[in-house]
């Protein structure tokens, strides 16, 4: 009996483990520095709980930024709750791993993006689909040989 090894579902895995450890640090510890985080989010994803207005404006996905001001961070295993301000109205959010598309923290350069079986399809269309059109053309190029030896004193 062959089985095979899920790579794309471990790797995901601990992907949101390591956002879940970075939030509860951030909990406990407040932002260090100039970090702060863009996590944009899978509005419709069972689980998602936020205002009716914040619903209606974004209907697929959504992106809040973590920085200057949030409050009630509270990381749990499947997600995390957060309030934040939108136009100084504080809103209640929580947000579980399985919705977040991208975490990116700017300051440091750092980004995980989690892509859906359908997007994987695609992405592995697209690969397919470029290794078919490319044609490999010996390259030829004439090469100079340039001596160091005027260069030296």
């Amino acid at each position: 009996m062959s089985q095979d090894i899920d790579y794309g579902t471990l790797m995901h895995t601990a992907m949101r483990g390591l956002i879940q450890k970075v939030l509860t640090n951030v909990s406990e510890n407040g932002l260090p520095g100039a970090h702060h985080f863009f996590i944009t989010f899978d509005t419709r994803q069972d689980g998602v709980e936020l205002a009716d207005w914040l619903r209606e404006r974004y209907p697929e996905e959504m992106t809040v930024v973590m920085q200057h001001w949030f409050e009630n961070l509270d990381v749990g295993d499947n997600g995390f709750a957060i309030t934040l301000n939108f136009g100084d109205a504080p809103e209640p959010l929580y947000i579980p791993y399985d919705a977040i598309k991208t975490f990116v923290d700017p300051s440091v350069e750092f980004g995980l993006r989690f892509e859906s079986p359908e997007d994987e399809e695609d992405v592995a269309t697209h690969i397919v689909e470029e290794s078919i059109e490319v044609e490999e053309t010996p390259v030829q190029q004439d090469a100079d040989v340039v001596s160091l030896d005027s260069f030296r004193k």
